[in-house]
């Protein structure tokens, strides 16, 4: 936000919280920190927050503003000299495997860390997994026609780009949340993610703590929706920082 070429209310206004940049999660957990997805827009974000060390980044899908930021990895391998961590579905690895080839394999001692190097985790959804021991549980979602992955870690559960989940998911790692950040696109139908009052049922099937919205399109003014959400709902800005 704004879009290109858009004149509307949202895209002129004047408020930041209506600048919205493409949506990531920075974790800080038990000394380790975990980037959820490389938006397009990452440097300025890294930048803005101060981000120095990702010890992993976890990918929700191959969507391009999900993963176009990969490039700019190469400057925290350079300052941690070492490979970069990655982790996805068997399809989301695949993909980054052959649109980023030159990211994959061994450090070469004629260009060292200045080349970026990645080392990737094919992950089961259905089983938690660990980063520098700290677990994490990966869940599936559905995307519209394709599939992403939800993140659990701890009493935190991340959900961009879902169009629905499971009765599975709905009764078993959604339960029990602190803070659930998640997809909310708009006011009308989408066939690939939730919608206002989609996304406000399923809070109140799921019943977090507090829950925050995300991936949120241009029908979205920060003040209106802002006014219209229930207690312990509230729309996502860039930058926000919530301690858990």
């Amino acid at each position: 936000m704004p879009i290109i070429g858009c004149d509307c209310t949202v895209c002129t206004s004047t408020n930041p919280k209506n600048k919205r940049r493409r949506v990531s999660v920075f974790i800080e957990t038990a000394g380790v920190n975990l980037l959820i997805d490389t938006s397009p827009d990452l440097r300025e974000q890294a930048l803005e927050n101060n981000i120095r060390l990702i010890d992993g980044v976890l990918y929700t899908h191959d969507h391009s503003d999900h993963v176009n930021g990969l490039d700019d990895l190469r400057r925290f391998g350079y300052l941690q000299k070492s490979k970069i961590n990655i982790y996805g579905n068997s399809e989301t690895i695949d993909s980054l495997q052959k649109r980023y080839e030159h990211a994959f394999g061994d450090v070469l001692p004629e260009w060292g860390w200045y080349k970026l190097r990645l080392q990737s985790h094919v992950i089961n959804p259905s089983a938690a997994f660990s980063v520098r021991g700290v677990d994490v549980m990966g869940f599936e979602q559905i995307h519209g026609k394709y599939k992403s992955l939800g993140y659990r870690i701890g009493n935190f559960a991340y959900s961009t780009d879902v169009s629905n989940f499971s009765d599975e998911c709905f009764d078993g790692v959604l339960q029990g949340l602190d803070l659930w950040v998640v997809d909310c696109q708009g006011y009308a139908d989408s066939s690939a993610h939730s919608i206002f009052e989609k996304t406000l049922k399923w809070i109140e099937r799921v019943k977090p703590k507090r829950a925050i919205l995300t991936h949120m399109g241009h029908e979205f003014d920060y003040d209106k929706i802002k006014s219209e959400l229930p207690e312990g709902v509230e729309p996502g800005y860039d930058n926000m920082k919530i301690n858990i």
